[in-house]
């Protein structure tokens, strides 16, 4: 009865950090060049699987030193971020199959103690990440499968609007705007009509060049842009930017200036440039001025990097467990270098136990 009455306190505490995205379980495996280029594959890249992509999967299921691994940028971030907060502070939505690999997510997810809300696809497979890895690139090929299906509706279930209700920050995976642009405009509405963090990371440089639309639906809601610097190129290129692709700073002026629903906030756009310094660019709607930062990269040896694949979700676990913990830009930008450099010391988007604890 104790042990009833002890879950039930649980499950109904409020979980100061809500993130939504696409759960997959990534196949992670070292290729050459020729492999990459047998499908037209690009490093540090991420794309949906054609269907010339799909002999991948059973491919690298027999190649030697393959790792299965919890995966999806945003589920990782999730699992990051509760990984810096104190327990029972993060929960994750998806969509993800009726199958063992649901229950390899799950597992791994309970090791951080992340809880996940899944909405559960009787008939279509959890999906899968390809996560090639050529040195120190990486390119991810994606079969969205089950995590295609999320609904919006997953979230107006009751006990799910009380997590959303409960939470005071709000963390969206680009990823999920080619699947449910609803589920993201009906948190980002929430967000701003009760004056909460919601914040949103472009995830690949495809999601800017062929989901512009439900992007640009979405930005007026976002408080917080998380982005690295080839995301910020393609979103330059796609949206006929007048200034130099590869000028971040100017980038992200010009998201930063976009119009915003909440104006209660000021806009921050955090672009990353891998061992350059990260930016960030704040507007100020009202004056018109921009507070511009850059912060120079936490130094690492390089045999202590294992493995870089994850990085960026890293990054943004470590920054949206700032911002949740009420740092500053400032310090929540270190949080996340911090953060990064912990994970590509391990293998896969993952993170070292026992729990290593943030110092500045």
């Amino acid at each position: 009865m104790l042990r009833k009455t002890v879950t039930h306190s649980i499950r109904k505490m409020s979980y100061k950090l809500v993130a939504l995205g696409n759960p997959l379980l990534d196949l992670q495996v070292n290729v050459d060049a020729e492999y990459l280029k047998k499908y037209d594959l690009k490093e540090n890249d991420a794309i949906l699987a054609d269907e010339k992509h799909l002999p991948i999967y059973e491919e690298i299921l027999n190649k030697s030193g393959l790792n299965l691994l919890a995966g999806g940028a945003a589920q990782n971030t999730a699992r990051g971020a509760q990984y810096i907060l104190p327990a029972n502070s993060v929960v994750y939505f998806g969509s993800v199959g009726k199958d063992v690999y649901a229950e390899k997510l799950t597992e791994a997810n309970n090791k951080y103690g992340l809880r996940t809300e899944y909405q559960i696809q009787d008939d279509i497979a959890t999906g899968k990440c390809a996560a090639l890895i050529n040195g120190p690139h990486r390119s991810l090929v994606t079969d969205l499968a089950a995590a295609n299906h999320f609904k919006a509706s997953h979230l107006d279930l009751p006990e799910n609007w009380k997590l959303v209700e409960g939470a005071s920050h709000y963390y969206i995976g680009g990823f999920h705007l080619t699947v449910s642009p609803e589920a993201i405009a009906k948190l980002g509405k929430h967000a701003a009509e009760n004056n909460k963090v919601f914040a949103l990371n472009f995830s690949a440089p495809f999601i800017a060049e062929f989901f512009k639309d439900p992007l640009d639906a979405s930005l007026p809601y976002v408080d917080y842009v998380i982005a690295n610097e080839s995301e910020a190129e393609a979103y330059a290129k796609s949206h006929n930017l007048d200034v130099d692709p590869k000028d971040v700073v100017a980038i992200a002026k010009e998201v930063a200036k976009l119009p915003k629903v909440n104006t209660k906030r000021a806009r921050t756009v955090v672009f990353t440039q891998g061992t350059q310094p990260t930016v960030t660019v704040t507007y100020n709607a009202e004056t018109k001025d921009f507070e511009v930062n850059e912060y120079k990269v936490r130094e690492l040896p390089t045999d202590k990097v294992v493995d870089t694949n994850g990085a960026g979700d890293a990054f943004a676990a470590g920054f949206i467990a700032g911002l949740v913990e009420g740092k500053t830009v400032s310090q929540s930008v270190d949080q996340g270098q911090w953060a990064a450099a912990l994970s590509i010391q391990e293998v896969g988007p993952s993170f070292p136990f026992p729990k290593q604890a943030y110092t500045a």
